[in-house]
């Protein structure tokens, strides 16, 4: 490949305009590899960073899960990992032509195209572990998943489905969508007008969050005995729900939380682990991402607003790479 100095990068401005421009090729440090981005995946997190729910110093360089071509490595990465196609969560950078990502969560994709790769992102792993390390979904258990269009809700209910859940309902805000997420294997799909109302006296093992607020409130009342509600977002606000931890006992009820980002930093180890087992089911077929939207680099704004208003379903991506890196090299 060729070796670059400068590269092409978005950076979302201090008045929240997203440009392209050229930057400085960073540099992996120690543990670290630098990729030759591919694509780069379109994500919830980028709405947040726009809209300031996530501080962060700007400019800022947008982006957050890639695939493409390993470059070069710091120290301690073994240089033999150059060349290699892998598949990259972080903390940023990803929408640019190179990004630096530690060496341990980039995890190499096999035979999985790179766009599928890139698509696959921070919510196939998040949806594998709300499944199976966080609710730990049993055979024969009843699942009701929020934001069930959403990228992990399409992702959750297969994953349900290979725990063995006898029952698997979503919960989406429109019509459309609720139609969208039925092709992914959901037993029903409400909407969200209609919720918890149309489901009656019906009371579900696992339910998976990331709504917050009334939602959340009213989805603990769903739980079964020894149910478990995970909560892994605040799509609603930040409303704090409070739980009578004495009612939860009673019912043996647990509500917990999943946060991917802070296990990135606290144990990325585990969260590598993930990547590699749901990247394994995207190879053979077992589950599937929907890529439903491609942009150029210079197009990332259109990207997320689509997505922020709903307009989006399924996954978007940006073409970043030319031709050498998306090449079986």
């Amino acid at each position: 490949m060729t070796v670059m100095t400068t590269m092409q990068a978005v950076v979302l401005d201090a008045q929240g305009r997203y440009q392209v421009t050229d930057r400085p090729v960073p540099v992996a440090g120690p543990g670290e590899v630098a990729v030759r981005v591919g694509y780069a995946g379109v994500q919830w997190g980028d709405t947040m960073v726009r809209d300031g729910h996530f501080p962060v110093p700007r400019p800022f360089v947008p982006g957050f899960e890639a695939a493409g071509r390993i470059v070069s490595v710091g120290d301690g990465v073994d240089g033999g990992r150059v060349g290699e196609a892998v598949a990259v969560l972080t903390a940023s950078g990803c929408c640019a032509e190179v990004v630096v990502a530690p060496a341990v969560l980039a995890l190499p994709v096999g035979r999985l195209p790179l766009r599928t790769a890139a698509a696959a992102g921070w919510s196939t792993p998040t949806a594998y572990d709300l499944v199976n390390t966080a609710a730990r979904v049993r055979p024969g258990e009843r699942v009701l998943v929020h934001a069930a269009a959403g990228g992990v809700g399409t992702l959750a209910v297969q994953f349900a489905r290979l725990g063995g859940a006898a029952s698997v309902t979503g919960v989406a805000g429109s019509p459309e969508r609720a139609a969208y997420a039925a092709e992914f294997g959901y037993d029903e799909v409400l909407l969200r007008d209609d919720f918890p109302a149309a489901l009656g006296d019906r009371r579900f093992d696992v339910v998976l969050d990331p709504v917050g607020a009334g939602t959340r409130r009213e989805s603990l009342q769903l739980l079964a005995p020894h149910g478990r509600l995970v909560a892994y977002g605040n799509i609603a606000g930040y409303e704090p729900i409070l739980a009578d931890t004495n009612d939860l006992l009673m019912r043996g009820a647990s509500l917990l939380t999943y946060n991917s980002s802070l296990l990135s930093s606290t144990h990325p180890e585990r969260l590598a682990a993930s990547v590699r087992a749901a990247l394994d089911l995207l190879a053979d077929g077992k589950v599937r991402v929907d890529v439903t939207a491609e942009y150029e680099l210079g197009e990332l704004a259109l990207a997320v607003e689509r997505l922020a208003d709903g307009t989006t379903r399924g996954k978007s991506v940006l073409r970043v790479g030319g031709p050498a890196v998306h090449q079986n090299i």
